[in-house]
């Protein structure tokens, strides 16, 4: 389970954030996570609720998840395609060369403050 540490960097760069910008106490964090970055956002969840209540300045913060989908680009025809649904193999031109557009990403996209 990788969420745990994936969270204890969530952590670290939100109260930096925090610090940073005199912020007393974060309601909420809403971050961006790609269809095929690996990340099991109900895993995330609960490693979130168990670690941010031990923070003063996160408790009772909620995890608010953007669920990304997985696009590809054939490098063949020049279209995009869903990547979960077709893989690696255009279904345009059934090509083998595409590569992943966006889909894998684990970010911070906002931190919400009361």
């Amino acid at each position: 389970m990788h969420e745990l540490g994936i969270v204890f960097y969530i952590i670290r760069d939100v109260k930096k954030a925090a610090e940073e910008n005199g912020v007393k106490h974060v309601s909420a964090v809403v971050m961006n996570i790609g269809e095929v970055s690996t990340v099991i956002p109900e895993y995330l969840d609960d490693c979130w609720r168990w670690a941010a209540d031990k923070e003063e300045i996160l408790k009772g913060a909620q995890l608010k998840v953007n669920r990304l989908e997985a696009v590809s680009y054939c490098e063949d025809c020049g279209q995009e395609y869903e990547t979960v649904r077709y893989g690696k193999t255009c279904p345009h031109c059934g090509s083998g060369r595409t590569y992943l557009l966006r889909g894998n990403e684990v970010e911070i996209k906002e931190i919400e403050v009361s």
